[in-house]
């Protein structure tokens, strides 16, 4: 894919996208009538349901999905792995735990996000304890980080076996990904949150197309490896926070995504980077319609669905990766 292609065809899918997820649910709201409630000419009830309960849902699932996307195609350069993921890292998994903690004691929506972002820069402190030896080594940056997952999620185990039966179905439903929570007064959070991840993350787009090269010949070119090493990671755990707070452990998207992008084309991060935001975004609000629908009127955790979509759609691209 060409990248004046992307440029037109990505926000024109996640467009359409967006009037599916508008459209779809238990209410039974067609295209039309979704657009009718968007341009103010449909029933009341019609504009109730799309504005107060579907548009912000669309919001939130588009932002988070834009962000683990970025989050992702961040952590894959700065280590040089496909397999790179902030899921994979334990990021998500410190920021989840102690947000469990939180809810556990009873702590308001301020203090359990306060504590979501404290848990992930505490994974990604520890993971520069264990990895730096005179700078970030990716193979032990990745080996501590899956070892460091498995420690945070042995602990959310323990949290969920402790935890009252009163509140532990939402906190299951919350750690497995909920975007039910979001409301029209902070549904714009995750959009305006990955439109300022996109422009802090843009300027490093040159410097880690040069990584990709090998770290001698980033040197050789400039590129202070160390320091874009710990920025990139230090951004991708504030991403990584923000996700986790507003819609719980999602996984998969931050994995998926920057392959399926590179396998269309876009190698350069300046191409890659602003794709990962719409193509992010669009297999989230894609995945949150099919929790919405499959079994409606109920709803299935979105982060189950993008487990089910992503694990064979990833088992996929490696086998296409190896037949080149």
């Amino acid at each position: 894919m060409r990248p004046a292609v992307a440029i037109v065809l990505l926000p024109a899918i996640a467009l359409f996208a967006g009037l599916v997820a508008l459209g779809v649910g238990s209410a039974g709201i067609d295209f039309s009538g979704a657009l009718a409630a968007i341009t103010g000419s449909g029933d009341v009830t019609t504009r109730e349901i799309i504005f107060d309960l579907r548009l912000p849902r669309a919001l939130n699932a588009f932002g988070c999905g834009a962000l683990l996307a970025l989050a992702g195609a961040l952590l894959q350069a700065l280590l040089r792995n496909p397999l790179a993921d902030p899921f994979v890292l334990g990021i998500s998994s410190g920021a989840g735990a102690l947000s469990l903690i939180a809810m556990l004691f009873g702590a308001g929506a301020a203090l359990t996000a306060a504590a979501g972002f404290a848990g992930a820069l505490a994974s990604t402190g520890i993971l520069f304890l264990l990895a730096w030896r005179g700078g970030l080594l990716p193979i032990r940056l990745l080996l501590a980080g899956v070892i460091l997952s498995a420690a945070w999620g042995a602990l959310i185990t323990l949290l969920l076996a402790l935890a009252p039966d009163a509140p532990l179905r939402g906190m299951v439903f919350w750690l497995m990904g909920d975007l039910a929570q979001a409301d029209s007064g902070r549904a714009w959070l995750a959009p305006i949150a990955a439109f300022i991840a996109l422009v802090l993350a843009f300027p490093m787009a040159r410097s880690l197309d040069a990584l990709g090269q090998g770290e001698l010949s980033a040197a050789a070119l400039g590129v202070a490896v160390g320091r874009l090493r710990a920025l990139a990671l230090l951004l991708a755990a504030c991403i990584t926070a923000l996700v986790v707070v507003i819609a719980g452990s999602i996984g998969f998207v931050g994995l998926v995504t920057p392959h399926l992008l590179r396998l269309a084309g876009l190698r350069r991060h300046r191409e890659l980077l602003p794709a990962c935001v719409f193509g992010g975004g669009t297999l989230l609000l894609l995945a949150d319609v099919l929790s919405r629908s499959v079994v409606a009127p109920l709803q299935l955790p979105v982060g189950a669905v993008t487990a089910a979509l992503g694990a064979p759609m990833f088992l996929w691209l490696l086998s296409r990766s190896a037949k080149r």
